[in-house]
């Protein structure tokens, strides 16, 4: 099999990327679109374009039967999820295999397994990866519960078995609300997903979110790529990612990393994949894996040379990995800044017409964005829309570099984020690498205050 036409099942700044690494291929893309996006830059740029449906996501980006008819009638061989909507969605990447079209992803085997939060924490228990102390799986009975909990200390975490960004979700802090917040958070869940399972989790008081890029040919080859540390989140929304971590050492990232690939080796991964772990005190826990690319990849493109999108269509076509563990070197630093259209401190979304629009640019600075001056944000979409990437040699000079291009960069007719950025990288803790999960949320509330 040889990939000649793929169809790029997304939108915005990831659509993009995947063109650019297409095109770099020689191969040719197919954009689907909403009709809120018909002048999006990643649809302009495409060989094919196809309207799939109108701007609700239900009707269009996540529409199966309209997406397989699109690469049908474009004469797709392959389709490239990107991330977000179908990007794990087991039961679509069976029926895009089953219409004879190359799946740029995992197998659908693993998504479903990985997209179970509790089969994936038995999963990489199995495979030898350390788990957060908790229940063996599902709890429902709230005796059960309040035994596993007696066990293992307060506070715990109860979380949704489906899902994620921070929903379905409770932190308990003693016995006597514990029942209570179980059914709180499987309301929640089943209100977002569907799905009113939950399990229980030893809570960290204070850890940092330290995740492992993995990839595996899928015939027992696997690699990692180094770390990534997002810790600094609101809402569990990552905000600025970078690779490597401040705080882990060349020793833990060779062991944590060998951990990583050799669980990927034993289940036969393909393609791309991320490990999530909070970091307390020098030991890893498991948290899930991502069977995707993720939005920060860009940071370890920066900092081991490999483009990974490139990587997950030579895997899909049936290629080898094109470096092995021996040949990678994670040289200098890189952070990403999510640029949104939304309020910098309130955070409300700010869709609306760019009126003048000007990129970073300079040595080592890369903008991932489908923005041009006179295009509208459309208000049913998420609120990204852009990524600045920078490297330097040191984490310093990398920081240096970034405030530089944060200065230089212009979007205008919309709010975004862009002075939020600025003001972390005045901030000691920031700049010094001492942050958790919990630093950002903690400085916007005394911010406030």
């Amino acid at each position: 099999m040889s990939i000649s036409r793929i169809l790029i099942a997304n939108r915005g700044e990831i659509a993009l990327r995947i063109h650019r690494a297409a095109h770099e291929m020689g191969i040719e893309t197919v954009a689907v679109h909403s009709t809120a996006d018909a002048d999006a830059m990643h649809v302009r740029l495409a060989d094919h374009a196809v309207c799939i449906g109108p701007p609700a996501a239900t009707d269009s980006y996540l529409n199966h039967a309209a997406i397989i008819s699109a690469a049908e009638v474009s004469g797709a061989d392959a389709i490239h999820p990107g991330y977000g909507f179908l990007s794990e969605n087991a039961k679509f990447a069976e029926i895009v295999e089953a219409h004879d079209i190359a799946w740029i992803g995992p197998k659908p085997e693993h998504i479903r397994t990985m997209g179970d939060k509790v089969e994936a924490k038995r999963t990489a228990g199995a495979l030898g990866i350390p788990l957060v102390p908790g229940s063996d799986g599902a709890v429902s009975d709230p005796d059960e519960a309040k035994k596993i909990a007696a066990e293992i200390g307060y506070p715990v975490i109860i979380k949704a078995a489906s899902g994620g960004g921070g929903r379905g979700m409770k932190v308990c802090e003693s016995e006597e609300t514990l029942a209570s917040l179980m059914q709180a958070a499987g309301n929640e869940a089943k209100s977002a997903f569907g799905d009113a399972t939950v399990y229980i989790e030893k809570y960290l008081g204070n850890p940092r979110h330290i995740e492992f890029q993995v990839f595996g040919d899928g015939k027992g080859n696997a690699i990692h790529l180094g770390e990534r540390d997002c810790s600094l989140q609101r809402r569990h929304q990552k905000v600025l990612e970078e690779a490597p971590s401040p705080i882990i050492s060349d020793e833990e990232r060779e062991r944590m990393g060998e951990v990583c690939s050799k669980a990927m080796r034993d289940m036969g991964y393909r393609g791309a994949g991320t490990i999530e772990f909070l970091w307390e005190n020098g030991e890893f826990y498991f948290i899930e894996m991502n069977t995707r690319l993720q939005v920060e990849h860009p940071v370890t493109e920066a900092i081991t040379g490999v483009d990974l999108v490139r990587e997950q269509i030579r895997i899909a076509d049936g290629k080898p990995l094109s470096v092995s563990q021996g040949e990678l070197e994670f040289r200098g630093h890189a952070i990403e800044c999510r640029i949104n259209a939304e309020d910098p401190f309130t955070f409300a979304p700010s869709p609306g017409e760019v009126t003048y629009y000007h990129a970073s640019g300079g040595l080592h600075v890369r903008v991932d964005s489908g923005l041009y001056a006179g295009y509208r944000i459309p208000p049913y979409y998420d609120s990204m829309i852009a990524k600045l990437i920078v490297y330097g040699r040191t984490r310093e000079g990398c920081i240096m570099r970034l405030r530089r291009a944060l200065e230089e960069m212009v979007v205008e007719g919309v709010k975004t984020n862009i002075p939020l950025h600025q003001e972390l990288l005045r901030q000691n803790d920031v700049l010094h690498g001492d942050y958790s999960i919990k630093w950002l949320e903690d400085w916007l509330e005394k911010r406030e205050g």
